[in-house]
């Protein structure tokens, strides 16, 4: 079973690429033009297991806040596509990672039903052009596209960068854990029969 898919979107503010391998080590290249960005998509392509190469072109002279959402869009749809009918998936995935003085959390259910809680307390600013708040916007878009039920946790930090550093990376080991196929499951891992709507 192949679950890859590859995502084209063009709009009047940005121009996304990106190919996904559920079955993977992290290979591939990052290229938004933002670098905090590349770098939180290569943490979650290492710690989700995951082949991902994305490339990116924005209008980054009105900020990243496009970038960073388009990007998480596109992602979004290509983990839906690769997922298919989620038949034979674990479903549910959970992890907590700290990152020096910061510690974050994450749960995510591939009910196919998009909600994001997101609770943090980040400081204002930006790092390397990725403005703070762009990390909930970020997640955001990536689960209302994949349609997963998210619940996504900063509990604690003072630093910036290894706060959402943290988030990435509890994000990424969760969902390595709900993509996961469970060698016992013989369906879809729902009594309604269906994950997909």
């Amino acid at each position: 079973m192949s679950r890859t898919a590859t995502i084209e979107r063009r709009t009047g503010e940005t121009d996304v690429r990106l190919t996904l391998g559920l079955e993977g080590s992290g290979a591939g290249t990052r290229e938004t033009g933002v670098g905090f960005l590349d770098h939180m998509l290569d943490l979650l392509a290492r710690h989700g297991r995951i082949d991902l190469d994305v490339n990116v072109s924005g209008d980054l002279q009105t900020g990243a806040h496009h970038t960073a959402e388009d990007t998480a869009i596109v992602l979004g749809q290509a983990l839906d596509r690769a997922l298919g009918e989620r038949a034979g998936i674990v479903r549910y995935g959970a992890a907590s990672v700290p990152m020096d003085e910061a510690r974050a959390s994450c749960e995510i259910d591939i009910s196919g039903r998009p909600f994001t809680l997101f609770e943090a307390e980040l400081p204002a600013g930006a790092t390397g052009g990725f403005e703070h708040e762009l990390t909930e916007e970020f997640f955001r878009a990536l689960a209302n596209s994949a349609k997963l039920t998210l619940h996504l946790r900063i509990e604690t930090g003072s630093n910036a960068h290894h706060m959402i550093e943290a988030a990435f990376k509890a994000f990424a080991r969760a969902l390595r854990a709900a993509v996961a196929i469970d060698p016992t499951e013989t369906g879809v891992p729902s009594t309604k029969g269906t994950l997909s709507a």
